[in-house]
């Protein structure tokens, strides 16, 4: 789907950037890392303002972003090297504000992360050179809400890393120490909000004449703090104080939109995407999913791209998501899309139609074993009554993933794939996403000899990835693939 290696897991974002496009593209860790090797990054117009901005005012610059190797929506790697460059061109003072992950890496991995950076910032450290973790906390409590979820989480985050309001600890370390202590069994993505400081004082406030980079490559859950820092017309919290900062994101996270204003690496330039192809074929199409996945079946889906192809044949429904942990409601908003879909599919309106059931991404997340089982309980109910609808209506279902998570609920020894067991003897939970392949399923209830087909026998074409979607159902609606699509999975 675009990412460095094999050993990176996939993700939405990249995985309905894949199934809408039809091909695989460079994608944002890739891209990211390029740019930084090549140098290209530090010649670029948005590093100079950045860097020009805290060497004229003498300002910080800061680094706010998820913290880990995860390689989803950040890499710590990338954050490093920022900060020898801005060392090694003259800035004085940087501040880190940290996100713990705690779902794209191990649950309870932290310190795995903040002890080793310490040694780095403190190798880097000199008489002319400061740089401090400043702040920070777990990225489902703070900062990282997306699709306008839960906007208190961003107003949380704009009060710790840029006022500096919250609960004051010594350290980063301390800070995790003391909640691991305070809420036993806490995993790392919801650790609460945390301010460094020193006598009292915040170590890193975000002041007026300070830059500031927010480093995460990819944008759904960096659009609403970029937001915070760059719209005059905010309405979603108040700020309090809006600091005079020149603001960067790693990637520009809404091409459409141009958000943001500055940024340090373009994104893929994703163009003829399914949706473009079937809008010009005059095809009647339902995008539908809940908040949390709406946006990927919409603007990932369509590359990265806001809007519709053509109002008058496209239709964009979201569900509103829940707010509250996905542990709680286990099924999400699964009946009420099904419900949705099963009227559409009755009107005959629609001649395609994409969802996106969330439960097997967002409830994995939690390393909840019960909630998950009771998650995909419950979506297996509506696929049934999906497959019911299909019949009756003559229609076809396809069924994929953009990535494994609920697949996969226990870490694994590295070495031997044994389930790793804690000191109590249970398995450890597994939070982020599988390396796992995902399935391709075809429920083709009328068929009639159109491809190849044995009872009992797997027919599609094997080896292909999930690229390979857009061509098979664009064959599945009578049209001829783009030349350029990666296979369709049908011996047709």
């Amino acid at each position: 789907v675009g990412l460095p290696s094999d050993e990176d897991m996939g993700n939405s974002e990249v995985g309905h950037n894949a199934i809408g496009c039809g091909r695989v593209f460079s994608q944002g860790a890739a891209l990211v890392s390029k740019s930084i090797e090549s140098g290209a990054m530090f010649q670029g117009k948005a590093w100079r303002e950045v860097i020009d901005n805290v060497k004229a005012y003498g300002g910080a610059l800061h680094f706010i972003g998820l913290f880990s190797d995860g390689n989803v929506h950040s890499h710590i790697d990338h954050l490093k090297a920022m900060i020898s460059k801005a060392k090694e061109e003259g800035v004085k003072k940087v501040r880190i504000h940290v996100l713990f992950d705690g779902r794209d890496v191990g649950e309870t991995s932290a310190l795995d992360y903040v002890d080793p950076f310490e040694a780095f910032l403190k190798s880097l450290n000199d008489a002319s050179f400061d740089a401090r973790i400043a702040s920070g906390g777990g990225r489902m409590w703070i900062t990282m809400d997306r699709y306008g979820a839960d906007w208190s989480m961003v107003e949380r985050g704009w009060k710790t890393h840029v006022l500096g309001m919250g609960r004051q600890f010594g350290s980063a370390r301390e800070a995790v120490e003391t909640y691991r202590k305070e809420i036993p069994g806490i995993i790392d993505q919801d650790l609460k909000e945390f301010v460094v400081a020193e006598q009292g004082k915040p170590v890193g406030t975000i002041e007026d004449g300070d830059s500031v980079i927010y480093f995460n490559f990819r944008g759904d859950r960096a659009l609403e703090m970029t937001a915070a820092f760059e719209q005059d017309d905010f309405d979603k919290f108040d700020r309090i104080r809006r600091p005079k900062v020149v603001y960067a994101g790693m990637m520009e996270y809404d091409g459409d939109m141009h958000v943001p204003k500055r940024y340090l690496v373009s994104p893929p330039a994703i163009d003829r995407t399914m949706g473009e192809y079937l809008a010009a074929s005059g095809v009647r199409t339902l995008a539908i999913s809940e908040t949390q996945k709406y946006g990927h079946v919409t603007y990932f889906f369509n590359g990265n791209r806001t809007g519709k192809f053509n109002d008058k044949l496209e239709d964009y429904v979201e569900i509103t998501s829940d707010v509250l942990p996905f542990e709680q409601r286990p099924w999400m908003k699964c009946a009420e899309i099904t419900d949705a879909v099963l009227e559409a599919i009755a009107s005959g309106k629609y001649n395609f139609i994409r969802l996106n059931y969330p439960n097997g991404d967002m409830v994995g997340h939690t390393g909840n074993y019960e909630a998950v089982v009771c998650s995909m309980e419950a979506m297996d109910l509506q696929l049934g009554r999906l497959a019911k609808a299909i019949e009756q209506a003559g229609g076809i279902m396809v069924i994929s993933a953009d990535h494994g998570n609920s697949d996969d609920m226990f870490e694994h020894d590295k070495k031997t794939g044994a389930v790793i067991y804690k000191e109590d003897g249970q398995p450890k939970a597994k939070t982020s996403h599988s390396l796992n392949p995902v399935p391709c399923i075809i429920y083709d209830p009328e068929h009639k000899g159109e491809y190849p087909y044995k009872a009992g026998e797997g027919v599609l074409k094997t080896g292909l990835g999930i690229s390979s979607l857009a061509a098979t159902c664009i064959q599945l609606l009578g049209f001829i693939p783009p030349e350029d699509y990666d296979p369709s999975v049908l011996p047709m």
